[in-house]
């Protein structure tokens, strides 16, 4: 199957479309209002609405109550809920049924023994994004430009898709896909000029490299 490349912690409509022209096959929209690439519920109605038809569109929460979730949902229409924090896998569940959306659930790697949780997760989740986990005391589970060991993932035995990120950037996303034999990427910080200022150039040559190291793949 070939590679998916998601851009996350898209803002603007110019960054936006620059990911979409350049080929992205999913973009990421934040509502966490910790990071610096939080965004606000009428921009990314705005935004949803330049992005419908062109790529999928992921809503990245974390741990939010079904209130702010039914916001999300009726504003930015997203494709994918993407859900970032410490929800469990009975409120995963949960939030599959109530929303009827696809979710992704991103677990944070450190060593091995964090795929523990994995089974668990991926009985009830469409797709699984492997994340660096934060060190203690960080404001927010991700976006932080962290690398994880990939080669924690070299052996796993899924049968769902799943995507990695964290740290990734056109200089080592090649590597990244080599290691883990994952389905897919998504790199937010890795193209930024400065937290949540998304670099046009830079979003391009991740998506120049990503789709580089694809090839190899195939060969």
């Amino acid at each position: 199957m070939p590679l998916l490349v998601k851009i996350c912690g898209l803002s603007t409509p110019e960054t936006l479309d620059t990911a979409l022209e350049a080929g992205a096959d999913m973009v990421g929209f934040v509502f966490f209002s910790p990071s610096p690439r939080h965004l606000g519920l009428e921009a990314a109605r705005e935004l949803g609405r330049q992005a419908k038809g062109r790529a999928v569109k992921a809503a990245l929460t974390v741990d939010a109550d079904d209130a702010t979730l039914e916001n999300i949902v009726e504003t930015l229409r997203p494709d994918l809920l993407q859900l970032h924090g410490k929800e469990t896998i009975a409120r995963v569940r949960d939030i599959k049924a109530k929303f009827a959306l696809p979710v992704m659930k991103v677990i944070a790697v450190e060593t091995s023994a964090d795929l523990a949780v994995l089974p668990g997760y991926a009985s009830v989740a469409d797709r699984i994004l492997f994340d660096a986990r934060a060190p203690k005391g960080a404001t927010r589970p991700g976006g932080l430009g962290a690398v994880f060991d990939w080669h924690v993932l070299e052996k796993l035995d899924l049968q769902l898709p799943f995507m990695v990120s964290g740290g990734l950037s056109a200089d080592n996303v090649a590597e990244a896909v080599r290691v883990t034999r994952a389905g897919g990427v998504d790199v937010s910080s890795g193209v930024e000029s400065a937290p949540g200022v998304k670099d046009p150039e830079m979003i391009r040559a991740f998506i120049r490299a990503a789709r580089a190291s694809e090839e190899l793949m195939v060969r």
